[in-house]
């Protein structure tokens, strides 16, 4: 089941481009032209930082899968880890309101990274500006770990997998999936961010991303049903 919840995931990180150009729209942009005036940088530095910050995403997965293993030693395996694929399917439908500008929940989960981020964000200040890729990944790196709702309901799913190895491949996944649009900004910013940001394509984005929730839920409640066994195994893949 860790392969329909990782291509699940995979969509899910390719429709939040709408979130993507909103947030990240101006952090790609500013670092795209880090370097000298009106110069974009080679697309070596630009995979640099998107290495860097879903490098930053697997980590997360991997801790947030660990804690959902821990969580599973507190009680029987298939009813703690049917509750935490439940939340998760919730959280993501609640993700595709917000993408679809039906709801901000999402973004008061943002609060949560905060403190973290008050500790990482004075060590960017010294990779500007960005001249080589060892900079740019090390920037990416640290820019992973952006407070953003949308990662940390992704990071959900990585808990309800219950185990570390499955947690970093959901986050892996998930950075895969916003790899194309954060690339595309990067160089077409002007001409891409205000197409993602159009009302239509949010709504679009939103509303599949809400499916795979509900689908999720719908795929949970029947194999509990039928078989008593976890939605997402907890065995690494």
């Amino acid at each position: 089941m860790v392969e329909l919840a990782l291509a699940s995931i995979f969509l899910a990180g390719l429709l939040a481009g709408t979130h993507c150009a909103g947030m990240c729209g101006g952090i790609v942009t500013a670092l795209s032209f880090s370097g000298a005036a009106n110069t974009r940088p080679p697309l070596s530095r630009l995979l640099a930082y998107n290495a860097g910050r879903i490098g930053s995403y697997t980590i997360a997965g991997a801790i947030a899968g660990s804690i959902g293993a821990g969580g599973l030693l507190l009680g029987p395996q298939q009813p703690v880890q049917q509750i935490l694929f439940v939340v998760a399917n919730l959280m993501l439908i609640a993700l595709g309101l917000y993408l679809a500008g039906l709801s901000r929940v999402v973004t008061h989960i943002e609060k949560l990274g905060t403190v973290l981020w008050r500790r990482l964000a004075p060590l960017t200040r010294n990779l500007l500006p960005v001249r080589n890729n060892g900079q740019a990944l090390m920037l990416g790196a640290l820019w992973g770990w952006l407070p953003c709702g949308l990662v940390y309901t992704i990071l959900l799913a990585a808990v309800a997998s219950g185990h570390p190895v499955n947690g970093a491949m959901i986050m892996l996944a998930f950075g895969l999936g916003t790899l194309p649009n954060l690339l595309a900004l990067g160089y077409f910013s002007a001409t891409i961010r205000p197409w993602l940001q159009k009302r239509a394509v949010r709504l679009a984005a939103g509303f599949m991303i809400i499916a795979f929730g509900l689908v999720g839920l719908a795929r949970s409640a029947d194999l509990a049903a039928a078989h008593g066994t976890p939605v997402i195994c907890h065995n690494p893949a």
